[in-house]
């Protein structure tokens, strides 16, 4: 359900007037001035449902204070080499802005290896990374544009996607649901760009599965999606990879600064990292190495199925490339 009432929006309001002082300061660090439309967002996540919406929303600021989310920001990945080994292992960066002032989020899904440091140091980056584009990001944008921005639009690069990804689905399921249950409706439009058989086949499976508004989302662009995506931003905001010439490349621009936007030496990576930096400067307290401890929650049976079901498709996949792979080998046995 797309169409929230100003009835659903009043019944939410009444019930979240009634929480906690410390569940209401959190609330405004979620709000950050818009209290209604984030309520809107999670009626849209529980298709208007206001009671669900409720139990989500009072859900999600539980977690943020038991995990010390509000603080997160403060808690930068050190050493430095630490965190240019996440950085070139979990492929995320921003690229600029639609034509309508949302922000570019490129996510370089079939390159990301998440092998460099432990699971606990890849969910604090994807979550400093939201909440650096919730706290910041989204209200320069917003100020920037004259008027609300609350979403943004990502470009997912499937280059490169391999059989062994199967290796992070439990990873990705981790981050995903933590977005699904604190994040929600915060990505207008998914575009999925340079995507082999393999992203075709998988897609072909799991497509039914997913609710009819996140697949209304999803666009998969053929190639580099260039000419499509150039509809709705301009040419410096292109992602690199979508970029006819040097993809997937990290070579420097004229002025100096890395067109790859998943390298720490990009602009957007070095005002993340010095913005963390500073906010620990303010803390005044000492710096601790080692990884925050954020709770998991529990992927719900619908995102458990379809992890189940892209396991089972690259398993497929898998046992029908060794097919053809001894049954290649076979035939030049026998041919010899």
């Amino acid at each position: 359900m797309d169409i929230i009432t100003e009835d659903m929006i009043k019944q939410f309001q009444t019930l979240i007037e009634q929480i906690d002082e410390p569940l209401r300061i959190t609330f405004k660090t979620i709000h950050q001035g818009y209290p209604t439309e984030t309520l809107v967002r999670f009626l849209k996540a529980r298709d208007g449902n206001v009671s669900k919406a409720h139990k989500m929303l009072v859900d999600c600021l539980n977690w943020r204070i038991q995990n010390e989310i509000g603080n997160i920001l403060a808690k930068p990945i050190i050493p430095s080499d630490l965190y240019r080994a996440v950085r070139d292992s979990q492929l995320i960066g921003m690229s600029g802005y639609s034509k309508e002032g949302l922000p570019v989020i490129a996510v370089g899904v079939g390159l990301s290896t998440f092998d460099k440091a432990s699971v606990n140091y890849y969910v604090q980056s994807h979550i400093q990374m939201n909440e650096y584009r919730d706290r910041v990001i989204l209200p320069a944008a917003t100020k920037k544009f004259g008027r609300h921005i609350g979403t943004c639009v990502k470009v997912l690069d499937m280059t490169g996607l391999k059989l062994s990804a199967l290796n992070q689905v439990k990873l990705l399921t981790v981050i995903s649901t933590i977005d699904d249950l604190n994040y929600p409706e915060k990505t207008d439009t998914y575009y999925v760009v340079n995507a082999p058989y393999i992203f075709s086949a998988c897609w072909k499976v799991v497509r039914p599965l997913l609710h009819q508004r996140t697949r209304n989302r999803v666009q998969v662009l053929p190639g580099s999606g260039r000419d499509e995506l150039l509809a709705i931003m301009d040419y410096a905001s292109l992602p690199h990879f979508c970029r006819r010439e040097g993809s997937g490349s990290s070579r420097h621009s004229g002025n100096g600064t890395t067109d790859n936007c998943f390298s720490l030496d990009h602009v957007f990576h070095q005002e993340l990292y010095n913005y963390i930096k500073q906010q620990a400067a303010l803390v005044e307290a000492p710096i601790r190495q080692g990884s925050v401890h954020v709770d998991f929650p529990e992927p719900n049976p619908e995102d458990a199925k379809i992890a189940e079901t892209i396991e089972s498709e690259f398993q497929r996949l898998g046992d029908h490339q060794n097919g053809l792979s001894n049954s290649n080998s076979n035939h030049r046995m026998n041919g010899d």
